[in-house]
Formats: C-alpha cells, sequence, structure tokens
C-alpha cells in the first residue's frame, strides 16, 4: 500500500467497510487511500494507491486476497501452453480504473507535490503466477527458469509487453513517475539476475524512453548486484 498503511485508522475504517479489491478497483476510494497520508505526513510524493498484482486478473490467471495468505493465483501458469493461453491486455480498457484513480488524485493534490505511478517487475509478476501465490524459495519459478528457458521467456515476453502498456496508460492519465517493484528477485543470484531478468527488464525501460518521465527500479535483497 505503499504511503498508506494498516497502521492508520482512517485506512483500517474504509477496510472494515470494503475489501481490498473493491479499494483498489474503485477509483474514488484508491484516490481516497492515495490522499490519506498526505494530512498526516510530510511527504513529497504521492504514490497511488493499487497492488502490483492487479494486471495479472486480465490476463487469466485470477486473483484473490485471502485474510492470512495475502495474494492467492487461483490459476497458476506452470507450462508452456498455460503461458500460451494468457490473454493480452488492454490497459485502458482492462485496467483504467488504476488510470481514472491517478486522474482524480492528480486534481485532488492540485500541483503540490507530483503523483507516482508503479507496477511490479517482469520477475515478480512471473514468480508469483507460477507459485501460485507467496513462495520462501521461489523452487518452481527457477525450475522453469532453468530447465524450460523457452517457456520462460516467453511468459516473461507476455509480462513485460502488459507492463509497457500499463506503465503507459498511468503516465497518459497523469502519473510523474514511476516506480517498479521486484519485491522477490533477491532470490537470485547475480549471475542469474543477468541472464534470465535484465534483458526483459530493460527492454520494458527502453519503451518507456520516449515518455520522458523518472523511473525507479526497486528490488530488495539485491546489494550484491552491484
Amino acid at each position: 500500500m505503499r504511503q498508506a498503511g494498516r497502521y492508520m485508522k482512517v485506512y483500517r475504517d474504509l477496510k472494515e467497510k470494503y475489501t481490498f479489491l473493491e479499494m483498489c478497483k474503485t477509483p474514488e476510494l484508491a484516490c481516497e487511500v492515495t490522499m490519506q497520508p498526505l494530512g498526516v505526513l510530510d511527504i513529497d510524493a504521492a504514490i497511488i494507491f493499487a497492488d502490483i498484482l492487479l494486471p495479472l486478473e486480465p490476463m487469466g490467471t485470477g486473483l484473490e486476497f485471502t485474510a492470512g495468505d495475502g495474494p492467492v493465483i487461483p490459476r497458476p501458469v506452470r507450462d508452456k501452453q498455460a503461458v500460451e493461453n494468457l490473454l493480452p491486455v488492454n490497459a485502458e480498457e482492462q485496467l483504467g480504473f488504476v488510470g481514472d484513480a491517478i486522474k482524480l488524485v492528480r486534481k485532488e493534490i492540485d500541483g503540490k507535490i507530483p503523483l507516482i505511478g508503479f507496477a511490479g517487475a517482469p520477475f515478480t509478476l512471473c514468480s508469483y503466477m507460477i507459485e501460485g501465490g507467496k513462495s520462501r524459495d521461489f523452487t518452481t519459478t527457477k525450475l522453469m527458469m532453468y530447465e524450460s528457458t523457452d517457456v520462460w521467456n516467453l511468459l516473461m515476453d507476455k509480462v513485460c509487453t502488459m507492463l509497457v502498456d500499463y506503465l503507459k496508460m498511468q503516465v497518459n492519465a497523469g502519473a510523474q513517475a514511476l516506480q517498479i517493484f521486484d519485491s522477490w528477485v533477491g532470490c537470485l543470484s547475480p549471475h542469474d539476475y543477468q541472464q534470465y531478468i535484465l534483458p526483459h527488464l530493460k527492454r520494458v525501460f527502453d519503451s518507456l524512453k520516449d515518455f520522458k518521465v523518472p523511473i525507479i527500479n526497486f528490488s530488495t535483497g539485491t546489494s550484491n548486484y552491484v
């Protein structure tokens, strides 16, 4: 939830009335949650309230949030047929609620601070799609990456295509910077990152160059990559 958080009473009160996905998919609610910290914290930017896994649902994997378990992908993607069956995503049509929330927030903050849009990074999204949810060791993900590299590359290609469209939509809606979250990529060695991840991530960055907005690449557990 980025700057918004469970510790805030205003957020907890809202959570009593709506599910997490309802708040993400309702532009007015997403705007409200995005704005909540602005009156409490002295922050220098707002980050749109959403979830990195929202784009997976229109790809056909499904998406659920269960108490105690976090995000669940009901239809994991673990073989070539499943990857080929993934649906193309039109971000404007299928994820337009994120763009609408961005427009509302831009109007509310009225130029006082910039608004950051965001998305999950290719590896982190693919790991959720393959594992079916959270994982401690990402064994199934690594198995595809090492032993079915052609399938892995096809999956990454489809996810990157979706991401480029999704991030462009956010910029067109008014996002003034972008942040790409790679929550789980730190489970890989520097060699694996260079070989299996970086070429795909570079494609995403290169595709966004013409938009001339700052892009933050955030990852955890990756200090050994430097």
